[in-house]
């Protein structure tokens, strides 16, 4: 039901929150208006949206395998709204820096889910199901009327000129983000269709019980994506933008792999947040994680045809991507199991990657520090075969001295190349 949800949701965003920050920050555009208008057609979508599922409720819950419970769908498609005319205003936010605020609904979404949680599952011993929709869907109107104050800041207008415009700029963006969506689960629905071993459902709890600790990598990327995404639309008239988008990289690269290698480094502890008999499958990690990283540099990537308002790009980036991924897994799940899901999100991510970057380059040119990323590659390489070795041949307190003082050696490295710590110092002896 969720993984539906999420594809839903995508859908019907339509590209919105990208086309925000474009247009927000394009001269003689009004960011009001340009927000009013995107909301608007998030709006309309999500009424259609609603008033479809609440018409063929039935037929939609029997095709999903829910028909003795109905209300799962009405429930999970009025979150799914209420998502969706959330997605603009958490961009306001960011768009407006207030980051603060935006922080604090989200983290406050989180605390009263958990909170609900508790008293539900533990305190009250309730087993249904439906109080877990049920919890969501409190949630999410709880910060949806948290959004009060600031709507009624808006001056609101919609431009039917400007409709077209964000229209025409959004709807590549809408296919870029299914094809993300089915990056990131079409191998779990491929999985049980063509691996037709009698263990397929357990193979793949396996999976999705490790690829958990993986989503550390995600996490980071997500959160890199909230704070960078406006300052790049903002910057995008500065002269010397492109050395800082080329800087932008080179960081986000630095941390995922210090990430990495810091996961990498810990397994041992962190794999306890699993249990015993799904650890067979943490060989998967790095793998899933490098997927990850491949992702954010995609991202990164995307901005050049986000700039010169040629999206189209990115659809078909992304397509060939999920094309890719979905080869490897059709091809090679019958032999290798859930090692080719993971596989495959390195052949998706990789190929939208490489497409992007070699494109981007013929169009928009960056300069990015492709000697010194490589350089950060090889000793993230080499410190993940040294943690590798550890983890399998000295006893676990021995391995993790030995990681640690590994991962001190990578921060040590970072601090000393690409950190102004001396420009630092010099200023504190200034003071002095």
């Amino acid at each position: 039901m969720y993984a539906y949800t999420a594809l839903a949701l995508v859908i019907l965003t339509f590209g919105m929150e990208t086309t925000l920050f474009r247009f927000a920050n394009k001269e003689g555009e009004k960011p009001d208006t340009v927000f009013s208008t995107g909301i608007g057609v998030v709006a309309a979508l999500s009424a259609v949206f609603l008033l479809a599922v609440c018409c063929l409720s039935g037929t939609i819950s029997d095709a999903l395998g829910y028909g003795q419970h109905p209300e799962y769908l009405l429930i999970m498609a009025v979150v799914t709204v209420l998502d969706s005319l959330q997605a603009l205003p958490f961009c306001y936010l960011r768009y407006q820096k207030r980051a603060v605020r935006f922080a604090s609904l989200k983290l406050l979404f989180i605390a009263l889910n958990i909170l609900l949680n508790v008293v539900f599952f533990v305190f009250l011993r309730r087993t249904e199901v439906i109080f877990v929709f049920a919890i969501n869907l409190l949630c999410t109107a709880a910060i949806t009327f948290f959004f009060i104050p600031d709507l009624m800041k808006i001056k609101w207008n919609f431009d039917c000129g400007l409709l077209r415009r964000m229209l025409g700029y959004s709807w590549p963006l809408l296919v870029l983000g299914v094809a993300g969506i089915l990056n990131q689960t079409a191998d779990k629905i491929i999985f049980p269709l063509v691996y037709d071993k009698s263990d397929a459902q357990a193979q793949l709890g396996v999976y999705g019980a490790c690829v958990k600790i993986a989503m550390i990598m995600a996490m980071i990327t997500q959160a890199f994506r909230f704070a960078y995404e406006p300052i790049v639309f903002a910057s995008s008239k500065d002269k010397d933008s492109k050395e800082y988008y080329a800087a932008g990289m080179k960081y986000f690269i630095i941390f995922t792999l210090l990430a990495f290698v810091c996961v990498m480094a810990y397994m041992n502890i962190l794999q306890h947040v699993i249990g015993p008999e799904y650890r067979e499958g943490l060989r998967t990690v790095p793998i899933v994680m490098a997927a990850e990283i491949m992702m954010g540099i995609y991202f990164n990537l995307s901005f050049w045809y986000k700039l010169i308002d040629k999206t189209i790009w990115g659809a078909w980036f992304s397509l060939a991507g999920c094309a890719a991924l979905v080869a490897v897994n059709v091809i090679f799940i019958p032999e290798y199991g859930y090692m080719a899901c993971a596989w495959g999100g390195v052949a998706g991510y990789g190929t939208a990657m490489v497409l992007s970057y070699i494109m981007g380059q013929k169009k928009n040119p960056i300069n990015y520090p492709m000697m010194s990323i490589a350089v950060y590659v090889a000793i993230a390489a080499l410190f993940t075969a040294v943690i590798m070795w550890s983890n399998s041949h000295l006893p676990a307190l021995a391995a993790l001295a030995v990681n640690t003082v590994v991962v001190v050696m990578f921060v040590g490295h970072i601090v000393y190349h690409d950190l102004p710590w001396r420009s630092l110092l010099a200023r504190l002896k200034g003071r002095r």
